[in-house]
């Protein structure tokens, strides 16, 4: 029977065209019940919000908890992630309505050591960790006291001040005074804390404490010190500036921002300027303050000068050190730190001899140490973070923010100094953003790479085995 022209062309249709009932059934067999998945999900949360907690950024805190359901076959999951809440659900094939969980992530205090210990766990979780192991040790993580008590935290803080001043080739008796400046304005944030201040106040209250100290030591002068005659106040308000920005969220705002955590990064943002203005009102009102008592500084003309190269390399490290010590890091992070923070000024070093102007030396010395860090954080399983943040520090701008807001405070009827003061602080501020830029696009530039290396690890321990 001759087919007819209706038979043709469904014959042509269905050759041309993909058949709907032809189509697979792709439906997954619910083999995982509703108490598992929340027993998952509980995990992953609870992971990321302590990550999120001690100073992961929102990226790597969404990707975590992605690796860690995957890892007991809850896939997919959708994550969200702000600044002080994530929340996390999943539809099961046949359920009624997904599973969602939300954790509300309440401050932030920076703990290198734990988040080590909880990106070491997430890798056993990957390997093939059982979940009420996997429960256990992360209770046990969450649970876990900071590493070091408050005396040496505190004194780590004033080590960071004696590492600056040792950049500005600052003599014996001004590292001292830097490191009980530092160490007064630190306890007196500590004991703030300890009575719930907020630590905007705190803020201010550290920048006036260490601004009155600074001002009140050039009486010194009479004690017949040689030492004494050669004090700059500057240096020793410049190093406390430099601590108390040393917490401070800049490298993670930018990266949450370019990885689109808008919301996350905006409050970010909003705190970084908040504690920001607390040390400036803390600086302002301890200018005053001594200004009122005739002890007024005046404000210099140029921008402070480093010490000898190999001198600002020692207080580079210096730095590194006090950072890593008072994040929490362990001796491994530390030994990093401090090596790469070398590298970092080193890079600023190099770039400001051939010609490049303070910021963008600046965001040079950034991008090579964080460039490096990610690099080394693999290989040495630290957290990139850690090491990136106390790699950068010693390039904070603390001696210009310092005679930016001297300049405004004595300028009086002189718009010329005003104009100057305003000018050195947009300056500081530039800065700040270059530092940002430099660390987030290094990180950037050394994910390829790192992820490189980690599949040429895998394919070696295949081969091995």
């Amino acid at each position: 029977m001759p087919p007819t022209p209706r038979r043709l062309l469904s014959s042509l249709r269905r050759f041309v065209h993909v058949d709907d009932v032809s189509s697979p059934d792709t439906t997954l067999l619910p083999i995982i019940d509703e108490a598992l998945s929340t027993r998952i999900l509980d995990l992953a949360i609870r992971i990321g919000e302590t990550m999120l907690v001690v100073g992961a950024p929102a990226n790597e805190v969404t990707l975590t908890i992605v690796r860690v359901c995957g890892a007991y076959g809850l896939d997919p999951v959708h994550v969200d992630v702000t600044y002080n809440s994530i929340t996390i659900a999943h539809s099961r094939p046949g359920a009624t309505h997904p599973t969602t969980l939300l954790r509300v992530v309440r401050g932030s205090v920076p703990d290198h050591a734990k988040l080590q210990r909880l990106q070491a766990l997430v890798q056993e979780i990957t390997g093939g960790l059982g979940l009420d192991e996997a429960i256990v040790r992360c209770r046990a993580i969450r649970r876990l006291p900071f590493r070091y008590r408050p005396a040496i935290v505190i004194a780590s803080q004033a080590s960071l001040a004696a590492g600056v001043a040792i950049m500005f080739g600052a003599n014996w008796l001004a590292l001292v005074l830097s490191f009980i400046a530092a160490a007064l304005a630190a306890t007196t944030q500590h004991m703030l804390a300890r009575a719930r201040v907020p630590y905007f106040f705190a803020q201010i209250a550290g920048g006036f404490v260490l601004t009155v100290f600074a001002a009140l030591s050039p009486l010194l002068r009479y004690t017949g010190l040689d030492a004494a005659a050669a004090i700059r106040p500057s240096v020793v308000v410049a190093s406390g500036i430099v601590l108390m920005l040393a917490g401070l969220t800049v490298v993670g705002a930018a990266q949450d921002a370019i990885d689109g955590f808008a919301l996350t990064a905006t409050g970010r943002i909003l705190e970084l300027t908040t504690q920001t203005l607390g040390v400036v009102l803390g600086i302002l009102a301890g200018l005053e303050t001594v200004r009122v008592l005739g002890m007024g500084m005046s404000p210099p003309s140029n921008a402070l000068p480093l010490g000898p190269v190999g001198v600002q390399f020692v207080g580079a490290a210096v730095i590194a050190i006090a950072v890593a010590v008072f994040n929490g890091a362990g001796a491994r992070i530390v030994v990093v730190s401090a090596a790469l923070s070398l590298v970092a000024w080193a890079g600023y070093v190099g770039a400001s001899g051939l010609g490049f102007e303070v910021a963008a030396a600046s965001g040079v010395g950034a991008f090579v140490g964080s460039f490096a860090g990610i690099v080394v954080a693999y290989r040495l399983h630290v957290p990139s973070v850690a090491i990136t943040t106390a790699a950068i520090l010693p390039l904070v701008p603390g001696a210009a923010v310092f005679r930016g807001l001297l300049g405004i405070v004595e300028s009086g009827d002189n718009p010329l100094v005003l104009m100057s003061g305003v000018t050195t602080l947009a300056g500081a501020a530039t800065v700040g953003i270059a530092l940002a830029v430099g660390a987030s696009l290094g990180i950037y530039l050394g994910q390829p790479l790192r992820a490189t290396l980690s599949s040429v690890t895998r394919v070696r321990a295949r081969v091995r085995r």
